[in-house]
């Protein structure tokens, strides 16, 4: 009889034990199953909200740089379009549909449209801004002969109409100051306003000068690199020196030998054209900034040859200023064009 309540006993005992068991694999399970419907519930608002329609995420496509990190930060942008040359690679920022008239930046050589990479993202804020790279510099395709500012403008007109821009206002600087005028004297139609950052009114004295230099054969890769490298250390920024940064610096630098072969074109370019005779016909209003930079002395020359045009003085600035003094000058220049 004791054995027999003992099996009994015994089998109530493992029975009990086998549906604790039981009972605590469900339970594993039920928790299981629950913590796998919420890790896929987070990973579902995870994705819901990197990809809601007001996201920056989404909209950001491939291969776009953003310069700031704020949610309604203005982005800059880089693309290609169709120019006398082959194809020219340009910056932007804005809105194409903007009421105000775009404003496409030309760069001066032997640089490119990245000295405008902040300026663009401030003006841009109200407007389509561009900045092109001219033939032969950045990323844009190399004539197969050394181009005259006409030749510039040519491929200026050529981007707009690949664009789809009508009329637009133009911002040159150094020889961009000089496309801009043949720009508006030769197609007055397709250019409103004109700034420039410095008239580079040449004498006969300072061409003769240069001349002898601009001429000469391109330099050897290797002998570009240590001129650059002897440069900084002898000038450091020299008359960059507003560029805010060294790693800006060096971009600028990097830019500026890119095209080592053809360096010397832009310059050509400007010593062989009239640009005291385009200025003394341009009708559209040009307003002239002058930074305290390599022209700050010549550029007041232009004043006698301009129809509807100012000089705007800016001393202590110098190159690097579009970086520095961005807001500042932006207030300038859109008070101009805005007026």
């Amino acid at each position: 009889m004791f054995l027999e309540t003992k099996k009994i006993y015994s089998s109530v005992i493992l029975s009990s034990r086998r549906n604790k068991v039981v009972r605590k694999n469900i339970i594993n399970k039920n928790i299981f199953s629950q913590r796998r419907k919420i890790n896929s519930l987070i990973v579902a608002i995870m994705f819901a909200w990197m990809f809601r329609s007001d996201s920056n995420f989404a909209k950001q496509p491939k291969g776009e740089s953003k310069m700031n990190s704020k949610k309604n930060d203005i982005m800059l942008r880089k693309a290609y379009a169709d120019g006398t040359f082959g194809q020219i690679h340009y910056r932007f920022s804005g809105k194409k549909e903007s009421t105000n008239f775009p404003l496409i930046c030309l760069h001066p050589s032997p640089l490119s449209g990245i000295v405008y990479d902040n300026w663009l993202i401030e003006m841009g804020k109200d407007r389509f801004s561009l900045a092109p790279d001219t033939p032969g510099y950045g990323g844009s395709d190399t004539p197969k002969s050394p181009p005259s500012i006409g030749d510039f403008s040519d491929a200026m007109i050529a981007f707009m109409n690949s664009l789809g821009l009508d009329r637009v206002d133009i911002m040159g600087y150094h020889t961009g100051s000089l496309t801009s005028a043949d720009l508006a004297l030769r197609f007055p139609e397709r250019i409103r306003k004109i700034v420039m950052i410095s008239a580079p009114v040449f004498d006969d004295e300072i061409i003769k000068e240069y001349s002898s230099r601009i001429n000469k054969p391109a330099p050897a890769f290797a002998d570009a690199l240590a001129q650059t490298a002897e440069n900084i250390r002898e000038k450091g920024k020299d008359m960059f020196r507003d560029v805010p940064t060294d790693e800006r610096y060096e971009d600028f630098s990097i830019e500026r030998i890119r095209h080592f072969r053809t360096t010397n074109w832009g310059f050509r370019a400007a010593f062989s054209y009239n640009f005291t005779d385009a200025l003394s016909k341009v009708q559209q209003p040009i307003l002239i900034l002058n930074p305290e930079d390599d022209l700050w002395h010549l550029t007041p020359l232009a004043e006698p040859f301009l129809n509807d045009g100012k000089i705007h003085n800016l001393p202590g600035w110098t190159h690097g200023h579009l970086d520095a003094y961005t807001k500042e000058m932006a207030s300038i220049v859109r008070e101009f064009l805005d007026n």
